[in-house]
């Protein structure tokens, strides 16, 4: 039985992301002490109006398996409603770039994973987004600090010299993702 092609990538990605538990020590967990996430992200979904506070990692650096599925569930695709795990490096650096702006913030989730079918839809709306995207894959989020000005977000970010930051003072937000460190 052939799987539908959404499936397989899900089912691919959740391998992945097991792996990631099973090893940690291959993830952006290794960083300096001084660079620790702290292993709590505090989201709010401004599509859905879903908020999550939730420990996905503790201080020996072992992710919780449920915490990191209900982040799935809240950063999926707002326009499909379909889930994809999200690279644990992606939610990494979101911790850590909260953790040194002040890890209580309440960060506003512009967009998470986004689905083939509505990249295609921005895409053909005139959107400026990528067509091989890493929001597809689940290592991209799109995010801004309400209290936080955009700037020092994106200062923030670029300070780790890790992923990808893409500075939007338009759309008002900061781009993240685990790809190879660039800026633009």
């Amino acid at each position: 039985m052939r799987l539908p092609s959404s499936r397989r990538s899900f089912l691919k990605a959740s391998l992945l992301t097991t792996l990631a538990f099973l090893h940690p020590e291959k993830t952006w967990a290794s960083f300096s002490p001084a660079n620790q996430p702290s292993g709590r992200l505090n989201l709010y979904n401004i599509h859905t109006g879903e908020k999550i506070n939730a420990t996905y990692r503790d201080p020996d650096g072992q992710y919780n398996p449920q915490a990191i599925q209900e982040l799935n569930r809240l950063l999926r695709c707002h326009h499909t409603n379909e889930q994809h795990p999200i690279d644990i490096q992606t939610l990494d650096f979101l911790d850590l770039v909260n953790t040194r702006l002040g890890r209580h913030n309440e960060i506003h989730i512009i967009s998470g994973y986004r689905s083939p079918k509505y990249n295609d839809i921005l895409i053909s709306r005139g959107h400026k987004v990528a067509k091989h995207s890493l929001h597809l894959e689940g290592r991209a989020l799109d995010i801004r600090i309400p209290g936080t000005r955009l700037a020092d977000l994106q200062r923030t970010a670029l300070s780790f010299r890790i992923g990808g930051v893409g500075y939007y003072p338009s759309g008002d937000f900061v781009h993240i993702d685990s790809g190879t460190f660039r800026t633009w």
